[in-house]
């Protein structure tokens, strides 16, 4: 077969038949088989995502053909995400070195980095910023990047997840100081800091949905996914303790995706504002800090009773 698959069209079509074939879930930064073939190919091979069209006709060596079949092999018999065979991610533009200690970076929350936040971010420029679960630490550090004036701070229970976010903020050549990764379990680790933003990707996911998620979920740490019985164990404990942690004018973005319906239904009062994205609305709700104090008594009393239920 290898003879007759030479360039890295070739592969990438080859690829991208396979995993259609085998009927593959593409839920890891890429949504379909030729992006993800596109994907491995080019990372196999160590070339950029955003190669040149005239460099399909390429051709690999031997020794490439091989390593490119073995992959896509291993992709369709394992179900293991890309990012995982290949050792890294893009996100927000930037590369991310990706393994099992964390969670496959991919979210919605790239586009706000990448614009600023804005309108909400508009005319302020220095601020510090904490990354809540950070897990690769690709939020923080994209934050960091696209904005070389802001302190961020990147945090985690994980240790494992924290050591791959310290490999990427060297890889980004982030120096000292101006970001750091803390080990915390939310806030407890950081009892005496404010931030003008916090950002969060916690785990959202409900146990009955993790039980139905495709393999390839399988293969990522289930601490970055499961979020007890409905999803909303971590979302009200940070709701609850996040007001203590941001400045006077501080706000709050977190993602909760599939989770939207739930935390609604669980606070109805609270004035949840939904981020409209490219592609429209991807469970990302911002909140100012007056809004957590103003509705703190409601957030906690769901809290309670969540952990009663």
């Amino acid at each position: 077969m290898s003879a007759e698959l030479a360039t890295l069209i070739d592969f990438i079509r080859y690829g991208a038949s396979r995993f259609s074939a085998a009927g593959l879930t593409f839920g890891h930064g890429q949504d379909s088989a030729l992006d993800e073939a596109t994907q491995l190919v080019l990372a196999a091979v160590h070339l950029p995502p955003d190669l040149p069209p005239a460099y399909g006709q390429a051709r690999l060596t031997a020794t490439e053909r091989k390593h490119v079949l073995a992959l896509i092999e291993r992709r369709v018999e394992t179900r293991e995400p890309v990012a995982y065979l290949v050792g890294e991610a893009w996100f927000a533009g930037l590369r991310f070195r990706s393994d099992h200690r964390a969670l496959v970076p991919r979210s919605p929350l790239a586009e706000l980095i990448v614009q600023g936040f804005s309108p909400w971010l508009d005319g302020r420029s220095e601020l510090r910023a904490l990354d809540l679960c950070t897990g690769s630490g690709c939020i923080g550090i994209a934050m960091a990047v696209h904005h070389p004036q802001w302190q961020v701070d990147l945090s985690d229970i994980s240790e494992d997840a924290l050591s791959l976010a310290r490999e990427n903020m060297a890889f980004q050549h982030l120096e000292e100081g101006r970001v750091r990764a803390v080990h915390s379990d939310l806030f407890d680790g950081l009892k005496a800091e404010r931030y003008d933003l916090i950002v969060s990707n916690p785990p959202y996911v409900s146990r009955e949905e993790y039980q139905s998620l495709p393999d390839e979920y399988g293969h990522e740490p289930s601490l970055g996914l499961v979020s007890g019985e409905d999803g909303l164990d971590f979302c009200l404990r940070l709701l609850d303790e996040a007001s203590e942690h941001l400045a006077e004018d501080g706000l709050l973005f977190v993602e909760v995706g599939n989770s939207e319906h739930a935390l609604v239904a669980c606070l109805p009062h609270v004035p949840f504002v939904w981020v409209e994205f490219q592609q429209g609305p991807m469970g990302v709700f911002v909140l100012q800090r007056d809004d957590l104090i103003e509705h703190a008594d409601d957030i906690r009393a769901a809290r309670l009773q969540h952990l009663q239920s």
